[in-house]
């Protein structure tokens, strides 16, 4: 029963045919969301290699367990223990051959308008060709001459794609708040449920929100230390009171009648995780007591100053991989792209209330097929694309730019591992205060937007 689904799946990579990712006990697929899913598949998988190359404690079990480690890497060419293939430079090489690929792409697919072509038919099938291309262009990137002049000059190009990523990223989460309360909001005239499910939500993400604040107030602030900590836990803490108040407020309200608590309740969480991580990330702070030096505003439970280090890693990596995925698929939907311009009326009049609201697509079910055995596969691209192919690849070379550079902690990334990503780096830390800002502005502007220019939200 196996074989027909996998000679159906070699076709997939093989051919020009959709990817139905998976075999026919598996829900239909969308052609467009299994092309999506593929390509985040790819760079998931070079972003996790990535992380390895950063760990020292992989490269230390790799020297114990790899039998005549050493005589290998000097085959290889990648130096004493493979000093050439793990580390920051190793990180710069792969995500720049990660960027030229989807850079390739986003050249390729420019202005592409049906999927009947053969520029579109490259972009939503040849699966293996396109993987042996990744791989290909991530092993050339460690051949490149002159890589010293490269690293420096790469770093800055990095630095400066990955800003406007960490933009593109916080503009949808602004987005991904008002879809949530509108869809929600949507349900309440059909069930009343609805209502109680808003109003739970909001109550719990204002909890957490209000909770992280007082959390940070007695942990991370200290009478005679932490003055940043104090300073901006106020300002952020009173940013996101303020604009929880703009959204209820009568001219708000009035021009905007589903704008409510839900979305400055998920925009303050985000912030306040943002405010946290950055807590943690700026460099230990020293004071003397009794005459001896002790540490202060750290996370006061366990070892005390590294297990914040490992909480904000570990929620930052699931953030990570979650806000770049949630980035790189949504950005280029009709919704998510109007929303990129700021237009707030591009909802469509009849929105169904459902619980995984993310999920959905922008548009309606069409003739399904079937490709061979496997998954069934819904053409929903054969009048028109529905997203444009060439900006969603642009969205992932960017993605690759951040994760660079997050990966290797920004500009500090001079003999750094994964294992120390947010160890004392004030580089880090006003990425991650300028990002609440950024985020809370962004918010803002959606709210008063209308009133400035309110024939550009008309219907």
């Amino acid at each position: 029963m196996c074989t027909p689904c996998c000679v159906s799946q070699l076709a997939c990579c093989c051919g020009s045919a959709a990817c139905s990712c998976c075999c026919n006990c598996c829900p239909k697929i969308k052609q467009s969301t299994g092309t999506r899913f593929m390509y985040a598949l790819y760079f998931l998988m070079v972003t996790v290699i990535c992380i390895i190359m950063m760990s020292p404690t992989v490269e230390d079990e790799m020297k114990l367990r790899i039998p005549y480690y050493n005589k290998m890497c000097e085959k290889m060419t990648a130096g004493e223990n493979c000093k050439k293939l793990v580390g920051y430079s190793a990180v710069y090489k792969m995500c720049f051959g990660m960027a030229c690929f989807f850079f390739f792409f986003f050249i390729i697919t420019f202005r592409i308008n049906n999927s009947t072509g053969c520029r579109a038919a490259i972009h939503n099938g040849f699966w293996l060709l396109k993987f042996i291309l990744l791989v290909g262009c991530c092993a050339g990137a460690f051949y490149l001459p002159q890589q010293d002049t490269f690293l420096e000059i790469w770093r800055y190009i990095g630095a400066v794609g990955g800003g406007f990523f960490l933009v593109i990223q916080l503009m949808l989460l602004v987005e991904f708040a008002h879809r949530w309360n509108t869809n929600w909001s949507s349900g309440v005239k059909y069930n009343r449920l609805w209502y109680a499910a808003l109003a739970f939500v909001t109550l719990v993400l204002f909890s957490v929100a209000v909770g992280a604040v007082v959390f940070m107030g007695v942990f991370y602030t200290h009478p005679e230390a932490c003055l940043y900590n104090k300073i901006f836990l106020g300002i952020n803490g009173s940013l996101c009171l303020i604009v929880s108040l703009l959204a209820i407020s009568p001219f708000i309200q009035k021009l905007q009648p589903k704008s409510g608590l839900l979305q400055p309740g998920v925009i303050s969480v985000y912030v306040m995780y943002l405010t946290f991580s950055a807590f943690s990330s700026k460099p230990t702070e020293f004071i003397e007591i009794d005459g001896k030096n002790k540490t202060v505003c750290v996370f006061p439970f366990n070892s005390g100053q590294e297990s914040d280090k490992k909480i904000v890693t570990a929620i930052g990596t699931v953030i990570l991989f979650a806000c770049i995925i949630y980035s790189c698929l949504t950005s280029t939907t009709r919704r998510s792209s109007a929303a990129l311009r700021v237009y707030r009326d591009s909802e469509p009049e009849i929105e169904r209330a459902r619980c995984c609201f993310c999920c959905g697509d922008d548009t309606e079910d069409t003739d399904e097929e079937k490709t061979g055995s496997g998954q069934n596969v819904l053409y929903d691209e054969q009048e028109a694309t529905i997203y444009s192919y060439s900006y969603f690849h642009f969205v992932f070379f960017l993605g690759s730019l951040y994760v660079m550079m997050t990966v290797t902690n920004w500009f500090h990334y001079d003999n750094h591992n994964i294992e120390e990503l947010l160890e004392g780096s004030w580089s880090v830390f006003w990425i991650k205060m300028v990002s609440c800002w950024v985020c809370l502005f962004l918010y803002i502007v959606t709210l008063v937007a209308p009133m400035i220019c309110p024939k550009r939200f008309e219907a």
